[in-house]
């Protein structure tokens, strides 16, 4: 005998919030982590958080772009971000912070650098079911601040299972249509395979941290470095090596031709650009 009971109930809490829709529809599920998780769902309710920088550099350690980081507020409540966007998933509130957290980058860009230096700024892909609609917000600030589109590139944030290839091939374009610029994260761990880009061709490939620590000292690490920059120079993207910490990994990077480097060798992330860089803004 079925149990009728077997029929998923929702619930629809009305209230207002600031900046969250004044009514939405939750499962039970939901609303217990929402219950459980009220700290998070405050900070993500209220925008209470920022955008810190972490340097990106050309193989002559110039400063060539940034990528912006989200984090919290300085006085504000403490959090991890994967935690934060792992609640927002769990709740259905993904794509509000998804879209909150790349609008902040782009303020925190406009307030903080000068034209010309590229921001990196992650993006969710389950966050953007309909890129024409979803992206209209990030598009319109970057019109509204009257920056440059030319100097932004989004990047496939590193959690994402890429199951569905047409569908980020879709938001690529549409980001390439505004003028931006797109890149795949982490490549040659986890979801992000070495298959995967050569089938997206992104315009810049970010080598995973794993394979750039220690590679100076690693045959396997080198071999895996070195096919994913001779797949990526097929279809001419810039090559950036994560998580850069020690000078052998640079010039080992360097060496072998790689474009763009990113790690603690250069700079933490920071609620400002390095002093060194404040000439030239």
């Amino acid at each position: 005998m079925q149990n009728e009971w077997a029929t998923p109930l929702s619930l629809c809490i009305k209230g207002h919030t600031r900046r969250i829709p004044v009514e939405r529809w939750l499962t039970l599920e939901q609303l217990s982590v929402r219950f459980a998780s009220d700290n998070l769902i405050t900070i993500i309710s209220n925008h209470d958080f920022c955008s810190h920088l972490q340097p990106i550099v050309n193989f002559n350690e110039e400063i060539v772009g940034f990528e912006l980081l989200l984090r919290p507020l300085p006085q504000g409540s403490p959090f991890q971000p994967y935690e934060l966007f792992e609640i927002a998933r769990r709740t259905g509130f993904h794509s509000f912070l998804d879209r909150a957290a790349r609008i902040s980058a782009i303020e925190t860009g406009k307030r903080l650098l000068p034209k010309g230096i590229k921001r990196f700024i992650n993006f969710l892909p389950s966050s953007i079911y309909n890129p024409k609609y979803c992206l209209t917000h990030t598009f319109e600030a970057i019109h509204r601040l009257e920056e440059d589109p030319e100097d932004f590139v989004f990047e496939v944030v590193e959690t994402e299972n890429i199951s569905d290839i047409r569908h980020l091939q879709t938001i690529f374009a549409e980001y390439r249509q505004q003028g931006m610029r797109v890149a795949l994260d982490d490549v040659g761990a986890g979801y992000s395979t070495v298959e995967v880009m050569s089938r997206l061709q992104p315009d810049y490939v970010k080598i995973d941290r794993g394979l750039i620590s220690f590679c100076d000292q690693d045959d396997r690490k080198q071999r895996s470095v070195l096919d994913i920059v001779n797949r990526a120079g097929s279809f001419v993207a810039k090559v950036l090596a994560e998580g850069i910490e020690r000078r052998e990994e640079f010039l080992f990077c360097r060496d072998i031709g790689i474009d763009l480097g990113q790690g603690y060798l250069f700079g933490k992330p920071d609620d400002k650009p390095p002093a060194s860089f404040g000439n030239r803004a």
